[in-house]
């Protein structure tokens, strides 16, 4: 049994196309790939020792013969390409329907009950991005007070409301009703509380985001962590997307914070595990189509990593993965259907470079196979391939 294991979720970074990414409208995306080809300046030392270079053709990263690490490529098995979908497959549930989405935008039912629960009305109820939406129909928020309503490629259920006009409280608990009324088939992945501030022309989203995720439909790793009596400590949006379920998190504003939390756990906890979300790459640059902001990012969190290795002790074992990609090089500023890559750090570990694994659930497994657990999920462990302790 190992003392520490922490997963960290580059969120959005993945590593070119999955095998059914037609299905999903993504051929050709590669987000690691193409960011790094549109900034040749940038360069990832450290996850180049650990043997990014393997995971893929990238430019100004080598395949180093003898990694510091163990690398492979997760290929995605869940139906469907959002945050919820892919943490749950990382947690061992695979999901073998996607959750619903709205391309046309809510039905009308759903809306008047929303209506009448939360007594404010609906503008917007649209495909749209959420600094777009705000140019479009913040001001008139801000006269009626009513709520904005929107959607997007994902299963997602978004309320934006000024700070100003309506309290957070009462967005908070509009996501809650929200949340009780979508139910199958309008039974959305994830509702957002997207809170802002500024008048019309510097509007500006706050950090005061909260999803509202369903239950996952099976017991995941976090479940199985509980019930084995392993402290589990969340980074980021973790505890949005398992409905708070065996896990609690410390929200961020945005990487650096992450950062500096994950470094902090690393190097003060006894034992237990750590997931953590870096949400940036995929909310901030990803969705905005933001090339030079998403490779700021990733040479951010290199700078970061050395530090985080140095942190680990004995049998620690780290894991550094993505949930979906969100390629920020294409025309689309939705997530992509993609690999994602898996780079495994830690005193005891075997380097070496591993065969691409057919589902993220096997990240699950090997992390439950490294605590001496019996459960699985619908995952493989691969533990033996990573450390001979």
């Amino acid at each position: 049994m190992t003392g520490r294991v922490a997963v960290i979720v580059l969120d959005g970074v993945g590593c070119g196309e999955a095998a059914d990414a037609a299905a999903y409208g993504d051929v050709g995306s590669n987000t690691l790939g193409h960011v790094l080809e549109q900034c040749p300046s940038l360069a990832l030392p450290t996850m180049e020792r650990l043997g990014l270079g393997h995971v893929g053709v990238l430019r100004g990263v080598s395949a180093v013969p003898t990694p510091t690490g163990v690398v492979t490529v997760l290929e995605p098995m869940s139906a469907g390409k959002d945050s919820t979908t892919g943490h749950w497959e990382i947690a061992g549930v695979v999901l073998d329907q996607p959750f619903p989405t709205f391309p046309n935008g809510f039905p009308a039912d759903v809306l008047d009950a929303f209506t009448r629960a939360t007594g404010r009305d609906v503008i917007g109820n649209c495909v749209a991005s959420g600094t777009a939406i705000l140019d479009s129909l913040g001001a008139d928020h801000v006269a009626s007070g009513a709520w904005i309503v929107y959607t997007s490629a994902d299963s997602v259920f978004q309320i934006a409301a000024h700070e100003g006009v309506v309290p957070l409280a009462e967005l908070y608990r509009a996501c809650e009703l929200a949340r009780a009324l979508l139910v199958a088939p309008n039974d959305v992945s994830r509702v957002i509380a997207r809170p802002f501030v500024g008048e019309r022309g510097l509007w500006q989203r706050t950090a005061n985001r909260r999803d509202y995720s369903l239950a996952p439909i099976a017991d995941t790793l976090l479940d199985a962590l509980a019930a084995a009596g392993v402290s589990r400590t969340g980074v980021g949006k973790v505890d949005d997307l398992f409905a708070s379920r065996a896990i609690t998190s410390t929200h961020t504003v945005d990487n650096a914070e992450g950062l500096g939390l994950i470094q902090q756990w690393l190097d003060s906890a006894d034992d237990g595990f750590l997931f953590a979300n870096l949400v940036d790459f995929d909310q901030s640059f990803g969705h905005r189509n933001d090339v030079p902001g998403f490779a700021g990012a990733l040479a951010e969190f290199d700078l970061a990593l050395p530090s985080l290795l140095d942190a680990l002790r004995g049998d620690d074992l780290l894991f550094i993965t993505a949930d979906h990609g969100n390629d920020p090089t294409t025309p689309s500023t939705d997530h992509a259907r993609e690999r994602v890559p898996l780079l495994v750090a830690g005193p005891s570990v075997t380097p070496g470079v591993l065969a691409p694994r057919h589902t993220f659930a096997d990240l699950g497994a090997t992390v439950a196979d490294a605590f001496g657990l019996s459960w699985r999920g619908r995952g493989t462990s691969f533990l033996a391939q990573v450390s001979a302790a």
